[in-house]
């Protein structure tokens, strides 16, 4: 079993930044990709950001040049620095995982952009 446990999020006003923390522990024998999707209400999630192994990471249209993932492989980590923050970012954002080609969601941590 994987575990993610996401730290961060919270309240910012608008062009403000934020940063995403996201730990993914337990039996992590082959992480595939990490990253951040989000969800607005009564939406699907949508992809925000995701770093695959081995490959340049992939972000959404609406993040892109704001918004900076990285991993950590030895600590099974990946953040998400939020920069120039919207209104419109306001979401709940998830951490994503791919660990033995099985998905795997953290609990959602909540951004509140306001103007």
């Amino acid at each position: 079993q994987v575990q993610l446990v996401e730290s961060g999020g919270g309240l910012a006003q608008d062009g403000e930044s934020l940063t995403l923390s996201c730990a993914a522990s337990g039996r992590l024998f082959r992480v595939n990709s990490m990253g951040w999707y989000r969800q607005y209400p009564g939406k699907e999630r949508e992809l925000v950001a995701l770093a695959p192994s081995g490959a340049s990471p992939n972000y959404g249209d609406s993040v892109k040049g704001r918004f900076t993932i990285s991993r950590d492989n030895a600590k099974s980590t990946v953040t998400l620095q939020m920069n120039s923050l919207k209104p419109e970012d306001t979401a709940v954002y998830y951490c994503y995982a791919n660990v033995n080609y099985s998905r795997y969601w953290g609990r959602g941590t909540l951004v509140t952009v306001s103007s």
